[in-house]
């Protein structure tokens, strides 16, 4: 664990609530030698995160399928391991899909496998995730992504517990439980007809709600820590800390792409690091852009300007929680592609 002094101050956040963090500066105890902590290891240091985990050990013993809810790179899959290594499957295999980094005509074949000569360029039988993952878990996340297609067959598999695999013909009996995850509201997509209602009936045994960063800034500097380990280890980096500035900016900021885009921040600032200890000057420009935002904003501006800044710092946020895909990060702001793109080259982003 981190060397944190042993107090505490009231510290402002993006709510407008004061919480209390423990005082600054951050140090990484070993930072120059020990290995990464495991990042499977959840963070729980503020009361909504202790009431979720609190749920987590409670149904996790249970079969029972969980959808867990939550804005993108808020730790929904971090959140299925949870589950599945406190459930009596801990011991079997996990297998984990993104539905919606999938094309949509190879879905099927992902979650159920195909025969050889189903398609063009299947030369050889292979299994799905659900096969994989027989007396264990399987977690799909972005389930709201499915294709109409693709729901009718996983409803099928969940009532039934057979599958077939793509081109095939012979029904493989198949015990998984399953755990979904979206940060779309499915009861919503379900009055709009693009989402099944007994697909989500089935699903919604339990739904667990995971709160965004900014609602539990009591986890950043954990966090932080953790994260200044793992990039210390992944790029021969010997940051030890981060400085009072730095820190009180990170916990004052919004995050919108959620720890993802506090990974990939503190990562960024490890390695531009020039002395043992971060600095404002090592984090992206959106945080000190926000920052500025704030500190001038009694000062003249035109409308146009200040429309034209805060998007330049929410679509650059983005792009940060998305490691730079465009596609990414406009499934993250729910703007088409085409006009991020449009965007990101009219600001040179």
């Amino acid at each position: 664990m981190a060397a944190y002094e042993r107090a505490y101050d009231e510290v402002a956040t993006p709510t407008g609530n004061a919480r209390r963090l423990p005082r600054w500066p951050l140090r990484v105890a070993g930072a120059a030698g020990a290995a990464a902590k495991p990042e499977d290891e959840p963070v729980i240091a503020s009361a909504t995160m202790r009431q979720v985990y609190g749920l987590i050990e409670r149904v996790a013993t249970s079969s029972i399928p969980v959808l867990i809810r939550g804005e993108t790179g808020t730790g929904k899959e971090l959140v299925a391991r949870a589950i599945h290594q406190r459930s009596r499957r801990g011991g079997a295999a996990l297998r984990c899909l993104n539905c919606g980094a999938i094309p949509e005509q190879l879905v099927e074949s992902a979650l159920f496998g195909y025969e050889k000569g189903a398609f063009t360029g299947a030369d050889k039988m292979r299994i799905g995730v659900f096969e994989a993952a027989d007396g264990g878990t399987v977690f799909l996340d972005e389930i709201g992504e499915l294709s109409a297609q693709a729901q009718v067959a996983l409803l099928r598999v969940l009532e039934t517990r057979r599958l077939t695999r793509v081109g095939g013909i012979r029904e493989i009996e198949v015990d998984v439980r399953v755990v979904t995850a979206t940060h779309r509201d499915l009861a919503a997509m379900c009055e709009q007809g693009t989402f099944r209602p007994d697909l989500l009936y089935r699903l919604n045994t339990m739904l667990l709600e995971l709160p965004p960063l900014r609602e539990r800034p009591e986890e950043i500097p954990a966090l932080v820590e953790r994260f200044i380990r793992a990039a210390n280890a992944a790029n021969q980096r010997r940051v030890e800390g981060i400085d009072d500035a730095a820190l009180e900016r990170l916990v004052a900021y919004r995050w919108p792409g959620n720890v993802r885009e506090l990974r990939n921040a503190v990562e960024r600032a490890v390695v531009l690091a020039q002395g043992a200890t971060i600095t404002v000057d090592d984090l992206p420009s959106t945080l000190t852009c926000q920052a500025s935002s704030r500190a001038s904003q009694d000062a003249p501006l035109g409308f146009r300007a200040q429309v034209q800044r805060f998007e330049i710092a929410l679509l650059q946020s983005a792009l940060d929680a998305s490691d730079g895909s465009v596609s990414a990060a406009a499934r993250l702001l729910d703007m088409p592609r085409r006009t991020l793109t449009k965007k990101k080259r009219d600001y040179d982003l």
